[in-house]
Protein backbone atom coordinates (compact mmCIF):
# COMPACT_ATOMS: atom_id res chain seq x y z
CA UNK A 1 0.00 0.00 0.00
CA UNK A 2 2.78 2.87 -0.89
CA UNK A 3 3.81 3.36 2.46
CA UNK A 4 0.24 3.62 4.04
CA UNK A 5 0.51 1.43 6.86
CA UNK A 6 -2.84 -0.91 8.16
CA UNK A 7 -2.42 1.14 11.11
CA UNK A 8 -2.30 4.50 9.46
CA UNK A 9 -4.83 3.65 7.86
CA UNK A 10 -7.19 3.32 10.43
CA UNK A 11 -5.99 6.95 12.02
CA UNK A 12 -7.06 8.13 8.49
CA UNK A 13 -10.89 7.34 9.45
CA UNK A 14 -10.58 10.38 11.42
CA UNK A 15 -9.65 13.79 12.22
CA UNK A 16 -8.08 14.28 15.96
CA UNK A 17 -9.34 17.23 18.31
CA UNK A 18 -6.39 18.86 19.36
CA UNK A 19 -3.62 17.57 17.27
CA UNK A 20 -3.45 21.44 15.71
CA UNK A 21 -1.64 24.36 17.43
CA UNK A 22 -3.32 27.54 16.29
CA UNK A 23 -1.09 29.68 17.77
CA UNK A 24 1.46 29.03 15.06
CA UNK A 25 1.05 29.67 11.65
CA UNK A 26 0.09 26.50 10.88
CA UNK A 27 -1.72 26.10 7.55
CA UNK A 28 -3.85 23.58 9.30
CA UNK A 29 -4.93 25.27 12.25
CA UNK A 30 -8.30 24.26 14.07
CA UNK A 31 -9.94 27.67 13.03
CA UNK A 32 -9.44 26.24 9.22
CA UNK A 33 -10.89 23.01 9.41
CA UNK A 34 -13.47 20.55 10.84
CA UNK A 35 -12.66 18.85 14.20
CA UNK A 36 -13.65 15.21 14.45
CA UNK A 37 -13.04 13.57 17.34
CA UNK A 38 -10.15 10.46 17.61
CA UNK A 39 -9.73 7.62 19.27
CA UNK A 40 -6.45 7.82 21.67
CA UNK A 41 -4.44 4.86 20.63
CA UNK A 42 -4.71 6.39 16.69
CA UNK A 43 -3.40 9.94 18.14
CA UNK A 44 -0.83 8.13 19.43
CA UNK A 45 0.19 6.32 16.33
CA UNK A 46 -0.17 9.23 14.58
CA UNK A 47 1.94 11.39 16.41
CA UNK A 48 4.57 8.40 16.05
CA UNK A 49 4.35 8.71 12.37
CA UNK A 50 4.63 12.31 12.24
CA UNK A 51 7.61 12.49 14.33
CA UNK A 52 9.17 9.58 12.28
CA UNK A 53 8.46 11.58 9.24
CA UNK A 54 10.01 15.08 10.26
CA UNK A 55 6.25 16.57 10.31
CA UNK A 56 3.74 18.08 12.71
CA UNK A 57 0.64 15.77 13.58
CA UNK A 58 -1.81 17.57 11.20
CA UNK A 59 1.41 18.04 7.68
CA UNK A 60 1.32 14.06 8.39
CA UNK A 61 -2.17 13.40 8.74
CA UNK A 62 -3.03 15.55 5.42
CA UNK A 63 0.08 13.66 3.73
CA UNK A 64 -0.90 10.26 4.59
CA UNK A 65 -4.75 10.70 3.63
CA UNK A 66 -4.14 12.22 0.69
CA UNK A 67 -1.41 9.22 -0.56
CA UNK A 68 -4.33 6.52 1.13
CA UNK A 69 -6.94 8.64 -1.03
CA UNK A 70 -5.22 8.06 -4.49
CA UNK A 71 -4.22 4.72 -3.82
CA UNK A 72 -8.10 3.73 -2.85
CA UNK A 73 -9.38 5.97 -6.08
CA UNK A 74 -6.85 3.94 -8.45
CA UNK A 75 -7.66 0.57 -6.24
CA UNK A 76 -11.81 1.36 -6.95
CA UNK A 77 -10.64 2.16 -10.64
CA UNK A 78 -8.48 -0.86 -11.24
CA UNK A 79 -11.28 -2.86 -10.03
CA UNK A 80 -13.90 -1.41 -11.76
CA UNK A 81 -12.05 -2.00 -14.94
CA UNK A 82 -11.07 -5.93 -14.37
CA UNK A 83 -15.19 -6.21 -13.77
CA UNK A 84 -16.13 -4.41 -16.82
CA UNK A 85 -13.27 -6.66 -18.73
CA UNK A 86 -14.52 -10.14 -17.35
CA UNK A 87 -18.48 -9.05 -18.18
CA UNK A 88 -17.08 -8.42 -21.89
CA UNK A 89 -15.13 -11.71 -21.82
CA UNK A 90 -18.10 -13.40 -20.30
CA UNK A 91 -20.41 -11.81 -22.99
CA UNK A 92 -18.07 -12.77 -25.92
CA UNK A 93 -18.28 -16.32 -24.58
CA UNK A 94 -13.61 -16.74 -23.86
CA UNK A 95 -15.07 -18.76 -20.39
CA UNK A 96 -14.55 -22.14 -19.69
CA UNK A 97 -15.95 -24.57 -16.90
CA UNK A 98 -14.95 -23.68 -13.14
CA UNK A 99 -14.06 -27.03 -12.02
CA UNK A 100 -11.13 -27.12 -15.01
CA UNK A 101 -10.07 -23.57 -13.55
CA UNK A 102 -10.44 -25.09 -9.77
CA UNK A 103 -8.05 -27.87 -10.82
CA UNK A 104 -5.67 -25.45 -12.73
CA UNK A 105 -5.29 -23.53 -9.29
CA UNK A 106 -5.35 -26.49 -7.26
CA UNK A 107 -2.11 -28.12 -8.92
CA UNK A 108 -0.44 -24.27 -9.36
CA UNK A 109 -0.52 -24.18 -5.39
CA UNK A 110 -0.44 -27.51 -4.13
CA UNK A 111 -4.02 -27.42 -2.68
CA UNK A 112 -5.59 -30.53 -1.35
CA UNK A 113 -8.69 -31.81 -2.90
Amino acid sequence: MSGVTYALREALDTVSHGIVDSSTNNPYAESSMDVIPIKPERKAQLEEYAQRHGQDAAAALDDALAEYLEWERQDYDDSVAAIRRGYEDMKAGRTRPAAEFLEELRQKHGFPR
